[in-house]
């Protein structure tokens, strides 16, 4: 007997094919960078023929903002992760110790999306910086609660310089070719934020 497929069938279909494109586009972002991610790659990636990526996104731009999204929150998640594991006192040296691990330095395609991404951004049509930007303002919001939270005065800057350290040491760190060299950007950073702490 022939099975009945009703409109809800296609539909959680469809949006699961969905959701399979955006984590490929997301991985591959983070991975080849904006210019070096092509639909037909991603459709590939994902198990599709390239003739059905239009059926999902009006455009290659509208994919790529979907896929910035989704990987700035799982930036967030991650973030929200080391806070919920580690006593309050703590979760800020957490946060940093985890992302300038070595783990973390040599997991482009998994890792975050600021530091993958960011030399690109300018770049990038409206809508994918748009929800990027958005995402780095949850990640400011988030590490200034927790450093409000511990009395300090100038939070919000204190924010904006512990992001920036944290982001451009792990670019640096990915940049180079030079292991020790790679190395020395990720201890120092660390160093000067154990310094503080004490």
């Amino acid at each position: 007997m022939k099975k009945i497929t009703t409109n809800n069938d296609n539909s959680s279909r469809k949006e699961i094919t969905h959701a399979r494109i955006v984590e490929t586009a997301a991985k591959a972002i983070r991975r080849s960078g904006y210019s070096g991610t092509g639909v037909a790659d991603i459709m590939k990636e994902a198990g599709l023929t390239h003739g059905g990526f239009y059926a999902h996104f009006s455009s290659r731009d509208d994919m790529l903002a979907e896929a910035a999204n989704h990987a700035g929150a799982k930036t967030i998640e991650i973030i929200e992760q080391v806070f919920a594991n580690t006593p309050k006192e703590q979760r800020l040296w957490a946060l940093i110790n985890a992302y300038l691990s070595n783990e973390h330095v040599a997991n482009i395609e998994m890792g975050c999306s600021f530091a993958a991404l960011g030399s690109e951004m300018h770049r990038q049509a409206p809508e994918v910086r748009a929800v990027s930007t958005q995402r780095i303002k949850e990640m400011i919001t988030l590490i200034e609660n927790e450093l409000s939270d511990n009395e300090q005065s100038n939070a919000h800057e204190e924010t904006l310089l512990m992001i920036s350290t944290m982001v451009g040491t792990l670019m640096l760190a990915r940049a180079v070719d030079d292991p020790e060299l790679s190395a020395a950007f990720q201890q120092a950073a660390l160093k000067h934020y154990n310094l503080k702490r004490n």
